[in-house]
Parts: C-alpha cells; structure tokens; sequence
C-alpha cells in the first residue's frame, strides 16, 4: 500500500502558500533600535555646526527655522512627516516584507554625505543624507514595498532644509508683488505710483510703503509647497494630477500673496493707514492670504478629480461595495 506523501511544515520559497511576510522577532526590534539610537546620536548630540561649532544637525536646523531664513514654518516639517507615516500605517504593516540588502547601499550614501557635510562643515549636506539614512535602513529591515511607500515622507523633509539664500528670488518676487499690487489696487479706486518696490499714494493721505523682502511672498510660497506637497500625496489621483496639484502651489502663492498686499493698499486708502500698514500686515498672512490659498488648492484638486474629493471618495466605495455584492460566487454571500 502506497503510503501518502508527507507534507512538510515548512513551504519552499516562492510557494504559494509563503507570502514573504516579515514577522517581528528579536534581531529586528534590537537592529531598529540601535539604528534609531546611532542616527539619533549624530544628529542630535555630535556638535559640529554653527557659528561657535556647539550645534548639533538638529540644533542648527532649528535655529535655522526663523523668519530670516523664511523657514519659520519649518517646525511643522517633524509633524507632517508623522502625519503621512501615521497615514500609510496600514499599508506598511501589510507590506512588510523580507527586507533587501540594497537598503545597505542607500544607508552608506547616507553615511557617505553625513562624512562630507561633517568634514566640510555644511550642516545642509548633513542634514540631507538623514533621508538615505531612514530609507535605506527601512529597505534593509522590510524590503521594497515599505521603502516605496516611505519614498515621499522621508524625502519630504528636504523641503525643510533653508537654502543658503533666497535673495535673488525674493528680488524677482518682490517686483511681481508690486506691479499686481499697483494694478489691482488700480481696480478698487486706489491709484498708486511705484518707484521700483515703493508703492507711493497719488491722492490717499497715507505715507509711502515698502514691498520688502517679507512681502514679497516667498515665505508663502514655501509653506504653501509644503501643504501642496503634503496634499498631493494623500489624494487619491493618478501621479501627474499629483504633480499638478503641487506646481499649483507658485501661482497661487504670487496670487494670494498680491491680493494680501492690495488688501493692506485698500485699507490704507479708505480706512486707518497706521493700522493697515501695521497690525493687518502682520495678521493677513493668516486671516486672507492661507484661507484663499487653501480654497483655490481644494478648487484645483476638485477639478482635477472631477468632484468634492470627500463625495467622490464615498462614490467609488459604495460602488465597490455594490461591486461585491453582485457577485453571486464572492465570499460574503457564503456567510
């Protein structure tokens, strides 16, 4: 009598009963913290950077967050990345997987650039090898579908590192921001004269203002980059509607930022031009300049989605549900 074949308790790679799923054990926990607690340390408590070298990467970036730089929104850059993780959390649980040694290669980019800014004292390179360091070292532990899903948060925070300077940009900006600010003040009965960046008032009695390097709008455009890109990311289109959502970001920074400065004109023309040229300059930004923003960015996206992207996103579910139900062989009708 022939005897049944044994079935081993162990299935060979690539069989279809072995999904490749990474299961939590010791060496995992004990490599994720040790390399948690080495990029912590060159990040936080090596001293390297600065003008007296008593800064830490991290400690240079925060100082580096200030409204000189025009990164004072930078410190939301931490909280948005654990936003976009906290987001994806789901799918990096399903996807984790047998982890790739090519995750060895982006840690050592990583450390190549970590060695370059060390030695030549550029915080920015330090500061910008941190994503390679994350990455590579999630590619490591849990293969690719993790690490392609980690691609844009990690890599997100290089828009939070401050370029070394904006002055030729803020230039160009600050004389579109006049010249929209001239004609549209021109449409609300406010006729102005301009002397390169200085708005001057033909008939108001209100003293003569300054387009500075502040209003230029250049701190705008970079905290609108970062909601734009945040944005795009989590919304559910195809990738060159992402890309168009987030190079929507430039136009509508330069329109909300004109209609600001038109607002501040206006009300110095027909209002109280110490308050318009004082406490509304400081508080527009927040009051008109991120709602128009973010309402002509939410305009956008419905366009480009065809629909609210809260009622579309109920739509396709209840279709699918729909979906599924009409299916006479699916599992849910043998319960």
């Amino acid at each position: 009598m022939s005897q049944p074949p044994v079935q081993s308790s162990h299935p060979h790679v690539g069989a279809s009963g072995s999904s490749g799923k990474r299961k939590p054990g010791v060496f995992m926990w004990a490599a994720v913290i040790l390399s948690a607690a080495a990029i912590l340390w060159f990040y936080a408590a090596v001293e390297r950077f600065g003008p007296a070298r008593d800064q830490s990467t991290f400690g240079w970036l925060k100082s580096a967050w200030n409204g000189e730089t025009d990164y004072e929104h930078g410190i939301l850059f931490p909280f948005v990345i654990a936003g976009l993780i906290i987001y994806k959390w789901r799918d990096l649980k399903a996807a984790a997987r047998d982890g790739s040694l090519w995750g060895l290669a982006a840690v050592f980019v990583g450390v190549v650039f970590f060695a370059a800014g060390y030695r030549t004292l550029q915080p920015r390179v330090t500061a910008g090898a941190l994503p390679f360091l994350l990455w590579g070292s999630a590619l490591y532990l849990w293969g690719w579908r993790v690490a392609r899903i980690l691609l844009f948060p990690l890599f997100f925070f290089w828009l939070a590192v401050p370029l070394p300077s904006f002055q030729q940009a803020t230039t160009h900006l600050q004389l579109i921001a006049t010249k929209m600010a001239h004609h549209g003040s021109a449409l609300f009965g406010v006729e102005t004269f301009v002397d390169g960046t200085k708005v001057l008032p033909i008939k108001g009695n209100w003293q003569p203002l300054d387009i500075a390097a502040g209003c230029s709008g250049i701190r705008s455009l970079m905290a609108l980059l970062m909601i734009s890109a945040a944005w795009a990311y989590v919304a559910n289109i195809s990738m060159w509607k992402k890309i168009a959502l987030f190079a929507a970001a430039f136009p509508l920074a330069i329109l909300g930022n004109a209609l600001r400065v038109i607002s501040i004109f206006v009300i110095a023309e027909y209002g109280n031009a110490e308050w318009a040229s004082g406490t509304w300059h400081d508080w527009s930004g927040l009051l008109l300049f991120y709602p128009i923003s973010l309402a002509l960015l939410l305009g956008i996206h419905t366009l480009l989605e065809g629909g609210l992207p809260w009622k579309r996103q109920k739509k396709v579910a209840v279709r699918r549900t729909v979906g599924i139900a009409a299916e006479p062989n699916h599992p849910l009708h043998e319960r």
